[in-house]
């Protein structure tokens, strides 16, 4: 071998080698860069640990000089300086803030907080029923369009004609009607959202609990705005008041009283409107009814022949059906609520699933009216159903 082709072969293995070195430490580089910054997270978790925990308050009052009266969870009302990183020009009396436990000062605004009890309720931002899905209950709707759609749609309107709609909307009637289905098919309509809850839900164990949680309600809907606030079987809660009761009673009475203090304390076009449902209106307490509250009553009653066949098109048209007389089964349903309907249509189902069939005949209808609804099937029930099979032809 020449010199020059060992000299060549030399320097070559030398580059290859300072390359490989220089990877090496940017490897090492990046790695050290991990490690610094694994080593401040650390720190900074150590810090917490040993930081000194902080006080939550109430904010009172914003003073001319810049201070805050606060009210402290730990003790009194307190006159306090604010850190110059806190903006606590925008926030509003009551609002949740961060002391520090040497000095009490503000060092911080906290979120505002929903109770637990409001976060569990129904909650639909936008409710998927419409007019349509409801059957039998042209008049309810027009009425429940007047006082709730068109002031949540169109204020202007009633602030030009000068007038206030109802605040609240009472619907009562036998159960299984469409009570609940009208609240959510007018929020639907209204692109609002929907708060439910349960009248009894609010008849708490400890004194005070059921009256702050209405509050709650109510603050929560305004910031959901425009809402509509669903209080189902009213009737738990608004009994006519008596001036001798158990503890049980009396912390009721104060629920229903908070209730009663809401609804008279915001405008009827805050857009937010209140419906309750009842199956007994006899028993309600009459400040519930009286104008400003509850002043629009409307009656929601078992559907008549007209509006069970509107009910039996909506419950079937989904179904698989061959030769079914709807309108013989709405004559033969007579006294089933929209309920009842609905679990007819569900039991035929049923009924041509253990016939081993893929559709739903009249038969399978007839055996699910006498089932659901036993007693109160019609007596001629039997004779139509003969009368029918007589004018449709069998199905194979």
């Amino acid at each position: 071998m020449s010199g020059i082709e060992y000299s060549s072969r030399k320097k070559g293995s030398a580059d290859d080698y300072i390359r490989y070195l220089e990877m090496r430490i940017q490897e090492l580089e990046t790695e050290v860069e991990f490690l610094r910054n694994e080593i401040n997270y650390y720190k900074k978790e150590i810090e917490k640990l040993l930081s000194t925990p902080l006080i939550e308050g109430v904010l009172l009052e914003i003073l001319p000089d810049g201070r805050a009266v606060v009210k402290s969870s730990t003790g009194p009302n307190l006159v306090v300086e604010v850190l110059g990183n806190v903006d606590v020009k925008n926030a509003r009396p009551g609002s949740r803030v961060m002391l520090n436990q040497r000095g009490s000062a503000v060092v911080g605004i906290l979120p505002s907080l929903e109770d637990p009890y409001v976060r569990a309720m129904e909650v639909i931002e936008r409710p998927k029923v419409r007019y349509e899905d409801v059957g039998g209950l042209k008049e309810q709707i027009r009425e429940l369009r007047e006082v709730v759609e068109l002031p949540l749609k169109n204020p202007e309107l009633f602030r030009e004609i000068g007038i206030e709609p109802p605040k609240g909307i009472l619907l009562y009637g036998p159960p299984g009607c469409g009570k609940t289905l009208l609240a959510k098919a007018v929020a639907g309509e209204s692109n609002a959202t929907f708060i439910s809850l349960v009248a009894s839900e609010l008849a708490q164990k400890f004194v005070g609990e059921g009256a702050r949680i209405v509050r709650e309600v109510f603050s929560f809907a305004k910031k959901k705005a425009p809402a509509i606030i669903l209080i189902d079987e009213l009737d738990a809660i608004g009994a006519k008041r008596l001036d001798i009761g158990t503890s049980g009673e009396r912390e009721i009475h104060r629920t229903l009283t908070q209730l009663l203090a809401e609804l008279d304390g915001f405008e009827p076009l805050d857009n937010v409107k209140v419906l309750a449902t009842t199956n007994r209106i006899d028993i309600l307490d009459p400040a519930l009814l009286r104008p400003g509250r509850f002043d629009r009553v409307i009656e929601v009653p078992l559907p008549d022949l007209q509006g069970r066949l509107e009910i039996f098109k909506i419950h079937t048209r989904k179904m698989k059906v061959k030769d079914v007389d709807l309108g013989l089964l709405a004559k033969l349903s007579e006294g089933a609520s929209g309920a009842d309907i609905r679990a007819i249509c569900t039991e035929a189902g049923f009924t041509a699933l253990r016939n081993n069939r893929n559709y739903v005949v009249m038969e399978d209808f007839i055996e699910a009216i006498k089932k659901v609804l036993k007693d109160r099937f019609r007596p001629y029930a039997e004779e139509s159903s003969k009368t029918q099979e007589r004018k449709t032809p069998s199905v194979v």
